[in-house]
């Protein structure tokens, strides 16, 4: 009987990166990663800016692709070469004032984003079946909570990648959409910057979804889990000879992941620009506002397609926010973590998944405008994305943490220049509020 060693997808050679099959093994922490980038929160910011400034911002995701994939790589290097997450390196090697910090913005960020992603599937569904929303929050923490406490950790993943095809929705709604692509060609080669409020804001939102802090602490901890889960993997600090195929499995994982999650983004602004910004509709502040926007202007084609996928990217990205707030914590306090532990073994850890499920979900039952709340969670994330990105860059480049696979060269230089954009860009942003 096979191992599951015998399906590592490490040290596939270019040639059998070919094979289809072969392939798709190698994705994995980078592909989930990505589409769930596209969560609920990510899809409302997507669609108010396409409806809020037509193709005007479609020039974000392509400049966005090469400093997020350089962000995941960095943080996805970080996790495979110690054999620790983010929040285990800054506890081992950084001061505990900053460690705490970092996590518990993190948490406040995560637990935001969840509750307001929970509700943004709740008001989706409420679309399709009216009348029970609140049924429908409690529905989707619980389906959300069961499948991290209570599937293995090969089901568990297996279930995520899954949920990944529900993003091809996104270009099927495309598709059933006119778009003028001279229009949209001519914005996403050549960007024009608008120096207003709303929309250095909505500039900070589209990065802040798109280069999230809890995407970092997710692909780091995912890439410990999968040390854990193939016994021939060792930590790179300690087993250097099998960095050679560890780094080319984590830029293709990445590569294909961040280029899956800024095409279905993308696809989202335009469908929005094409079908309700031509029309005057400008103001979309949830997801499920954009389908129910669509469905007299594009059909209800476009309006179901675009509905279900509110809810199959929530049931990827909820499990992705709560599990990265859980391995930030269970690192810092030391905690057995990781979802290939059983929940008798790691009861802290799960307590921790379950409780921040159930804190957003609460959220939505309190006079915490949900609207408000989805849009400012990516702000936010964009926000801590600064300090968080800081201190990944500078751990990622310590001989004394990641040995010989110190971050140099090109990648360090785009880690840094991500970082510089992230800044600029929240620095931008309070300067015209203010």
């Amino acid at each position: 009987m096979a191992s599951i060693d015998d399906h590592d997808p490490e040290g596939l050679s270019p040639a059998a990166l070919a094979s289809k099959p072969r392939f798709l093994r190698v994705l994995g922490p980078g592909l989930i990663t990505g589409a769930a980038d596209d969560d609920p929160s990510g899809i409302a910011t997507y669609s108010q800016s396409g409806a809020q400034f037509g193709y005007a911002l479609s020039w974000t995701m392509l400049f966005s692709f090469p400093l997020m994939s350089a962000a995941q790589m960095i943080s996805a290097r970080i996790g495979r070469t110690t054999g620790h997450g983010i929040a285990g390196v800054l506890r081992l090697y950084y001061p505990n004032w900053l460690l705490q910090i970092i996590v518990a913005l993190l948490l406040a960020a995560n637990t935001i984003n969840l509750g307001a992603d929970l509700g943004a599937m709740a008001d989706a569904v409420n679309l399709l079946l009216p009348g029970a929303r609140p049924l429908y929050i409690l529905l989707f923490a619980g389906i959300c909570i069961y499948m991290q406490v209570f599937l293995r950790y090969a089901r568990y993943v297996t279930a995520l990648k899954w949920l990944t095809l529900v993003l091809f929705a996104y270009f099927a709604a495309l598709i059933a959409t006119k778009v003028d692509w001279g229009e949209l060609a001519r914005h996403l080669f050549i960007p024009e910057i608008g120096w207003s409020k709303d929309y250095l804001t909505t500039i900070v939102a589209v990065l802040g979804t798109t280069i999230s802090p809890y995407l970092f602490f997710w692909q780091s901890a995912e890439e410990v889990e999968d040390i854990e889960a193939y016994s021939r993997r060792k930590d790179l600090f300690d087993a250097p000879e099998q960095g050679k195929a560890a780094l080319h499995r984590i830029e293709v994982d990445t590569l294909v992941g961040m280029a899956f999650s800024n095409l279905v983004a993308l696809a989202i602004m335009t469908t929005t620009a094409a079908n309700l910004n031509s029309h005057g509709i400008t103001d979309i502040q949830t997801s499920a506002q954009a389908a129910e926007a669509l469905r007299p202007i594009a059909g209800r084609f476009a309006f179901w397609v675009f509905t279900i996928g509110i809810v199959g990217t929530g049931l990827l990205a909820v499990p992705v926010l709560g599990g990265s707030a859980a391995y930030a914590i269970g690192e810092a306090r030391r905690w057995p973590i990781g979802f290939s532990r059983r929940w008798q073994e790691a009861k802290a850890f799960y307590g921790t998944v379950a409780l921040a499920t159930l804190v957003g979900m609460i959220i939505n039952f309190t006079d915490i405008n949900p609207i408000k709340a989805l849009f400012w969670s990516a702000v936010l994330n964009g926000v801590i994305a600064v300090p968080v990105m800081v201190t990944m860059m500078l751990m990622a480049a310590r001989p004394d943490i990641m040995g010989k696979f110190a971050v140099r060269g090109w990648l360090w230089k785009l880690g840094w220049i991500s970082t510089a954009v992230m800044a600029l860009a929240v620095i931008g942003m309070f300067a015209t509020s203010f």
